[in-house]
């Protein structure tokens, strides 16, 4: 298969990434089935299609014809089988869960015709974890989008050590279609390329900010304008939630059992505390009295 005959594309997961890697494909010409268990997210899911495309037309980005044509190709379902039936590429992006993802990833494989590649949009578990429970690991990968995905460019591809080199091409070629510039990992590391630089510069945030060398702040203005990052790292912290960094830690600390791979003090207080970031009201900032 080549990425020129894709024409069916399953997003398994109607949240944020969901629902926007949906509408991303649909906006790029194709028909796309979304699915999710949680009818709450599927109502957001509708809603926010039903914002964001008139939004569109407003802006002049597109006609009205085009919008209503771009909906019709945009299904949400609770229903798996009806999402993924026929798709020739699949996108999990369910949460963080590996028990989910093996779940997902044993109904995609029997529900999607043998040809489809099934990728997930995981940041941190690899696909080498998931490839195992399907009958065509040869066809697995990780394609990790960044929020907001209908913006962000970067798309991360990652070769596990069962994947073909023909699926990483395919991948690579279809997110270039979808308007992306794609990175391709030759083999998997924990925390791919981004998040281990992200990784890398949070935990020196962390360490300074707990050390009393300066608040977060102005570590957050120092990164900001002197190495000129959209954000500084308490505000990404906050904007992504706290608990998915301290999730994501745990996780990395389990597996490793390394004491340096714990999660900080800061980050364990805030997650006990429910301070979790924009989501919550507070974290590193206060959502009500933050002025940007």
């Amino acid at each position: 298969m080549q990425a020129d005959d894709i024409r069916k594309v399953c997003v398994v997961g109607a949240g944020n990434m969901g629902h926007q890697i949906s509408m991303l494909a649909a906006v790029s010409g194709y028909a796309v089935g979304c699915a999710d268990t949680d009818l709450l997210q599927l109502e957001k899911a509708e809603k926010f299609a039903a914002t964001y495309l008139p939004g569109r037309v407003a802006k002049g980005k597109m006609t009205e014809e085009q919008a209503a044509a771009i909906r019709e190709k945009l299904s949400f379902t609770d229903n798996l089988e009806e999402a993924s039936r026929d798709a020739d590429f699949a996108i999990e992006a369910a949460t963080e869960k590996l028990d989910l993802k093996i779940s997902i990833f044993k109904k995609l494989d029997q529900f999607m015709p043998p040809h489809a590649i099934i990728t997930t949009n995981s940041s941190f578990l690899v696909s080498s974890l998931l490839a195992g429970e399907t009958g065509r690991p040869e066809k697995i990968c990780n394609m990790h989008f960044f929020n907001p995905a209908l913006a962000m460019k970067c798309v991360e591809i990652v070769k596990g050590p069962h994947t073909a080199d023909e699926t990483a091409q395919v991948t690579m070629d279809f997110s270039r279609l979808l308007g992306k510039k794609p990175v391709l990992l030759n083999k998997e590391i924990y925390g791919f390329l981004v998040n281990r630089i992200l990784a890398a510069i949070h935990n020196e945030a962390l360490y300074l900010l707990e050390m009393g060398v300066a608040s977060a702040e102005d570590i957050d203005s120092a990164v900001v304008n002197a190495l000129r990052h959209p954000l500084g790292p308490f505000r990404l912290m906050d904007l992504t939630g706290i608990d998915l960094t301290y999730h994501i830690t745990m996780e990395r600390y389990q597996a490793s059992g390394q004491a340096e791979d714990k999660p900080s003090p800061t980050i364990v207080e805030k997650y006990v505390k429910g301070e979790w970031g924009k989501k919550s009201g507070k974290g590193f900032y206060s959502y009500e009295t933050m002025q940007d």
